[in-house]
């Protein structure tokens, strides 16, 4: 990766490294969090001694010895605490602000794993350039995304954050991310006013966490490092991430944050990475949990002597004991200062140095630009994928038909503002959130009814994670609800109505960071609800919010029409709307394998080939092997249909490139969105290959009647892997089998040769 650098920067960085303490030089490797902003109605004991935490941070402000701050929103404070910060330090050093903007910062995209869904890079890239818009308004610099982390386990929660189990995919997604927030700035090269630094996570293997368990330790062979858990890191590192952030758990019991091999031989060396690393939160403290360190001083000293350059903390950092640690001869000065090298650095390219404060009558503006919701609103219609659309009478029940004038909906989901929002979103403002039901009876149209009723009551969670300290991040139970009663009246709707809609699916707090499942079922009594939903006769539409697939083996016969919205951000009922109403047609497609049920974990669309491969389907005794939906699956209101798939080369030179092709042919008369996805299977070689894997996809627009060509090419890109007996990449000269479709369930029917 070719690097821009700017001569001034790095004499400013050299100057004032030469007139820096190693006290001071510690302190620009120290990041805080600053909790000032929890909620006040939060659990006392679980906060602990979190209430007394701003004041010990701004004592260090005031001493000098902190680099960077994090958990900060207003741009007011932001400010005030970037004066302490540049009043507390001799050389006048500010500070790097951090957040989560994970998927919006006010305005509220859909999750990741939504967008991902897409199978867009395009609107990735444009949702987090509005993401970064409003953050660096308000005085963000930098954000603690994407996630990137591939899972085959959708029972860690974290797999909301990501782009599903598919490397290709998560590799798009992945730079697509990190261009859009960072406005495609050349690396090394300076941000523009509107950008903000891009903060991949979690490296590496976070994702393969044993039982999908969150914090657990991952135990990953070297062939799926590279050929899985890596390709989107290195897709970030091309495509100019000014940050990487490691990972909490053991990788094969060598702790990710104090590893040596992954930071700086493969990160730095082999890839070209000249960003700086910070470590999760309290993950250089936990190198002493781990056994990997005796003390602080030892924590301290492996953290910089891996690369990481910026300690995420809450109390006592290990970076604080840097001094003690080279005095022992732990860690040498000039290993520090290689760190704190890339912290200035990139303070200097966001030109906090000429411009520290933000201007907070432009942040107010900057976050009530209504071009922001039309653009999640625009989002959250590309993002739903339909999972079924069974015929009634000859004719799908989606979209609606106007002969529908009385609808009910139910759900405790389709009302909840909070929800529609999904986790790990935390300056939202909820008076701006459209639910479900907003949206429904914002477009019903004159003469339609739309009535609601809940049926349940919420689903609750115990306190779990500082996340639940945010204000608005706690569910609340609602008083007096009579739960027979409830019940009893939303059957009742139901069957009074034309159409029933019920919104199924988990509550935000269920899903994220420390909220991993040992089961996929529909949580509290929402199976229970839809059975009395459909014993009305009333034709049922099922909407699914949600961040993971979840077990719909009970609701498959129940609902005509089954359409997984997610968790669809701010303008989601307008989105929604919009497609049960036929505004707009379905276009997503699942980013993993939906399993039948949770025993089924993991179930992967790229297995390789058993000695058995005409009994794949039977490897259960009591279901079947194969998943509920395939990688790729989603349906449409318009009917495509593929034909001529050719190749433009029967046989190729290794290292040469050919061309796929295929005509995409809209059979109905509707417009819309199809998903043309590329498979490849390799047949023989120095390895087991896959039966089938992505290497290549684009979304493609077909207007009713016509046919379009999609061309997606096949080289040395798409054909090498990581070879585990060779230790190395290879690319084999064998026979390649190649499909072209709209999911991984396409056959494979051409064929070319490498020589």
């Amino acid at each position: 990766m070719s690097q821009v650098r700017d001569e001034g920067i790095e004499a400013k960085v050299e100057e004032l490294l030469a007139a820096m303490t190693l006290e001071e030089k510690a302190g620009q490797l120290t990041q805080f969090f600053y909790f000032s902003e929890i909620d006040p109605d939060a659990d006392e004991q679980a906060i602990g001694p979190l209430a007394d935490q701003p004041a010990m941070v701004e004592r260090e402000l005031a001493a000098g010895r902190v680099g960077s701050l994090l958990f900060c929103t207003q741009p007011g404070e932001i400010n005030r605490l970037q004066r302490l910060t540049i009043e507390g330090n001799r050389h006048g050093i500010p500070a790097l602000f951090g957040f989560d903007v994970i998927h919006g910062f006010r305005t509220i995209f859909p999750v990741p794993i939504a967008v991902a869904a897409s199978w867009d890079p395009a609107l990735a890239e444009a949702g987090q350039a509005v993401a970064a818009r409003e953050a660096r308004a308000v005085g963000i610099h930098w954000a603690f995304a994407p996630m990137v982390d591939i899972t085959r386990d959708p029972r860690w929660g974290r797999i909301i954050e990501g782009a599903g189990e598919d490397p290709v995919l998560g590799a798009a997604m992945a730079a697509a991310q990190v261009r859009g927030f960072q406005g495609g700035v050349a690396p090394g090269s300076e941000f523009g006013a509107e950008s903000i630094i891009a903060g991949p996570k979690h490296f590496a293997g976070y994702g393969f966490a044993l039982g999908g368990r969150d914090y657990d330790e991952s135990d990953v062979s070297d062939a799926q490092l590279w050929n899985l858990v890596f390709p989107p890191f290195k897709a970030a590192v091309d495509a100019g991430a000014g940050n990487i952030m490691t990972a909490y758990m053991d990788l094969n019991g060598i702790p990710a944050t104090g590893n040596d091999w992954l930071m700086t031989e493969v990160l730095r060396d082999t890839w070209g990475f000249d960003g700086f690393l910070v470590s999760d939160a309290n993950a250089v403290r936990s190198l002493m949990t781990h056994g990997f360190a005796s003390d602080l001083d030892e924590a301290g000293a492996r953290g910089v002597n891996a690369g990481v350059d910026l300690e995420m903390a809450v109390f006592d950092p290990a970076y604080g004991h840097l001094t003690d640690a080279v005095a022992r001869g732990l860690v040498t000065e000039s290993a520090i200062d290689a760190c704190v090298r890339r912290i200035l650095r990139a303070k200097l390219r966001l030109g906090l140095f000429d411009s520290p404060y933000v201007d907070e009558a432009r942040a107010a503006e900057v976050l009530n630009d209504p071009s922001h919701r039309d653009a999640a609103r625009a989002a959250a219609v590309r993002t739903a994928v339909l999972l079924q659309n069974v015929p009634l009478n000859g004719t799908p029940l989606l979209p609606l038909s106007p002969q529908n004038k009385k609808i009910a909906v139910v759900g405790p989901l389709a009302d909840s503002q909070r929800d529609t929002l999904g986790p790990w979103v935390f300056d939202f403002d909820l008076a701006e959130t459209v639910t479900i039901l907003d949206g429904l009876k914002a477009r019903a149209g004159d003469g339609v009814t739309v009535e609601y009723a809940p049926g349940i009551r919420p689903g609750q969670r115990h306190f779990q994670s500082m996340f639940d300290m945010w204000p608005g991040n706690r569910p609340a139970d609602p008083e007096g609800f009579d739960d027979a009663a409830e019940l009893d009246r939303a059957a009742k709707l139901a069957a009074a109505s034309d159409v029933a809609i019920v919104v199924l699916g988990e509550w935000q707090n269920m899903i994220g960071e420390a909220a991993s499942r040992s089961t996929l079922d529909l949580p509290g009594r929402q199976l229970e609800l839809l059975d009395a939903v459909a014993a009305t006769g009333t034709p049922v539409v099922v909407l699914v919010m949600n961040g993971r697939p979840l077990d719909l083996q009970p609701v498959l016969g129940k609902a005509a029409a089954i359409l997984d919205v997610w968790y669809p951000g701010s303008q989601g009922g307008h989105a929604v709307a919009s497609l049960v109403f036929g505004d707009s047609s379905p276009a997503g497609r699942l980013p993993f394998t939906w399993p039948r049920t949770a025993g089924q974990i993991p179930i992967v669309y790229t297995h390789t080939i058993s000695h058995e491969p005409e009994n794949q389907w039977r490897r259960y005794w009591d279901i079947e092997s194969t998943p509920l939906f395939p990688f790729g699956h989603g349906l449409s209101y318009a009917s495509f249909s593929y034909s001529d798939v050719r190749l433009s080369a029967e046989t190729i030179a290794s290292g040469e490139s050919l061309t796929a092709s295929v005509d995409v042919t809209n059979t109905s008369s509707v417009d819309a969105d199809e998903v043309v996805q590329l498979y490849v299977h390799q047949t023989s070689g120095t390895a087991s290959r896959p039966v089938r894997a992505l290497k290549g996809f684009q979304r493609v627009h077909v207007p009713a009647g016509t046919t379009v060509t999609v061309e997606l090419p096949i080289g040395p890109d798409q054909l090498s892997y990581w070879n585990a007996a060779k230790r190395d990449w290879v690319l084999d000269t064998a026979r390649y089998q190649v499909g072209m479709g709209g999911s991984s369930s396409v056959e494979l029917t051409k064929s070319f040769e490498v020589r």
